[in-house]
């Protein structure tokens, strides 16, 4: 199973927060990496992947495109949730995987012929139309998705942990490549993970409090 460093962008900044509210982010300068300057953050951790949520353009404000391109150089993949409203939002460069979130992917998910779908999850349903999870990702074994990320937005930044039968039955549900963020706490929940049959978990906060080893990250994989 991948294991996978998330970064939220926003303000040209590496950013903290947790549930998804946004206004309350703050630098990330604590932890494995005292800066907060993507690249400088990206060098310190050197993790194998990288999962980066561009926030600014996601919300509709500016790209943080060149310093992402920057750090996806410094990584074997990068995957990249920048907001996509269209395929014409995509970034094309070396070493990305372009994300789709539900939550700015619009409703017409048959339009992409390529990518993961991030399946954006608050409150137990699907952003922003409040679909149920499991019908969403059963719809997406029909499309042209790479792989999904099941993204528990208001488990992110927590540590709450997993609610492994709900993720089982979400993991049943799509055929492809599926990954799994928000809410990891532990290299017990990693295991469980791969025990459930996912194929990648994108993890931050559990990394810098000490709760799972930095050489896993930096090897892309439970060790």
């Amino acid at each position: 199973m991948l294991l996978i460093l998330a970064i939220d962008i926003m303000g040209g900044i590496v950013v903290h927060g947790a549930r998804g509210e946004r206004a309350s982010y703050t630098p990330l300068t604590w932890g494995l990496s005292s800066s907060a300057e993507p690249v400088k953050y990206v060098t310190k951790i050197a993790p194998e992947y990288i999962y980066i949520a561009d926030l600014d353009r996601i919300m509709g404000r500016a790209s943080n495109d060149c310093v992402i391109t920057e750090c996806a150089e410094l990584v074997q993949k990068c995957y990249v949730d920048r907001g996509c409203r269209t395929p014409a939002d995509f970034l094309d460069s070396d070493h990305i995987i372009n994300v789709i979130g539900t939550e700015t992917g619009g409703d017409d998910m048959s339009v992409y012929n390529s990518g993961f779908l991030s399946v954006d999850i608050k409150d137990g349903r699907v952003i922003p139309y409040g679909k149920d999870p499991i019908k969403v990702l059963t719809d997406a074994n029909t499309k042209s998705f790479d792989g999904c990320i099941i993204l528990n937005l208001g488990s992110v930044g927590t540590e709450s942990g997993i609610d492994l039968k709900n993720a089982g039955r979400m993991r049943d549900a799509f055929k492809k490549s599926l990954f799994y963020g928000g809410g990891v706490s532990s290299e017990d929940d990693l295991y469980a993970l791969k025990d459930a049959g996912f194929d990648g978990a994108i993890i931050s906060t559990a990394l810098h409090r000490g709760n799972i080893p930095l050489e896993w990250i930096r090897r892309g994989k439970i060790c």
